[in-house]
């Protein structure tokens, strides 16, 4: 019989704080006070009898018997949430998920995600990061963040990474816009008015650029926003022409109050992924990259 005095929240400790690097952080994760998580980690190697860890200065040190046992512990609470699915009951699952995503997701489909991670997991809180997809890759990169869904190019590699969707880009403005162009504009033509896009040094803005300044066309035109949202009020409000993916704009379409606009030009397409680090990740994370995927086809 395995001893009472061994507990899951003890090896959960001891993971949380082997991935953040610190006591401190680990409690902020777990939701708890860094006490607790010193008298956890205390208490487990009282248990099994040895140093698990050295502490210095802040920062923790794994003891060669701590980085065997920490690899045991990942399958322990691995299993234990497998043995929950089994059963049926993900609701016992009781943790938070750090969910980073870009803006593009958040006026997409992110309500509906999230819709189908609750009813899956009830009992696993959401803390919700919406942001550009560069911090975000650091963010998952440095362990702040569970899960991400985001557009390539990634700077920062991840051992879990899904494909969701592929967003072509489009052209849209004002209808009363359109009826003064027409509704076929090469780059040069729709340059010479407001063209609103995405924020600096971003993949379409410095698409956008690079063939612009490819045809010496003017740039002074350009006029990018962090917020996609804004983007798609001020073409409605008849500011400009837009540059935006195709899934922003479906309503606007649908109801008229933007009308595409043909072009010799477009960036290329935005390919996204839910990532995530396969080796440290719950399982309810992967669970949740596959639900996305679930989510990002239904909405095609």
């Amino acid at each position: 019989m395995i001893s009472s005095h061994l507990t899951l929240k003890q090896l959960e400790a001891l993971v949380c704080v082997v991935d953040m690097g610190s006591f401190r952080k680990a409690a902020a994760v777990l939701g708890t006070t860094q006490p607790n998580i010193s008298n956890r980690i205390s208490k487990l190697e009282a248990d099994l009898g040895g140093i698990l860890m050295h502490r210095d200065a802040g920062a923790v040190r794994l003891t060669e018997r701590g980085k065997t046992l920490v690899a045991a512990a990942r399958q322990v609470l691995w299993s234990a949430e497998a043995f929950l699915e089994v059963a049926a009951r993900q609701d016992l699952i009781a943790d938070r998920m750090r969910l980073g995503v870009t803006e593009l997701i958040a006026c997409s489909w992110l309500h509906p995600f999230l819709r189908r991670f609750r009813e899956a997991y009830p009992s696993v809180s959401v803390e919700l990061e919406v942001g550009l997809s560069t911090e975000i890759s650091k963010k998952l990169a440095s362990g702040e963040i569970d899960l991400a869904l985001q557009p390539e190019p990634f700077a920062i590699a991840s051992s879990g990474s899904i494909p969701l969707e592929t967003c072509r880009y489009v052209w849209v403005a004002a209808p009363d816009h359109v009826r003064e162009w027409g509704e076929q504009n090469g780059l040069a033509e729709i340059l010479r008015s407001p063209v609103l896009t995405h924020a600096r040094h971003t993949l379409a803005s410095d698409g956008l650029v690079k063939r612009a300044a490819s045809r010496k066309l003017p740039l002074d035109q350009i006029v990018y926003s962090s917020s996609l949202a804004s983007c798609v009020q001020m073409a409605v409000d008849g500011m400009g022409a837009a540059l935006l993916p195709a899934v922003l704009v479906r309503d606007q379409l649908d109801a008229g109050s933007l009308v595409e606009i043909g072009s010799d030009w477009y960036p290329e397409p935005l390919k996204f992924f839910a990532r995530f680090d396969k080796a440290k990740a719950p399982r309810f994370v992967a669970m949740a990259a596959e639900l996305a995927v679930d989510v990002a086809k239904a909405r095609r």
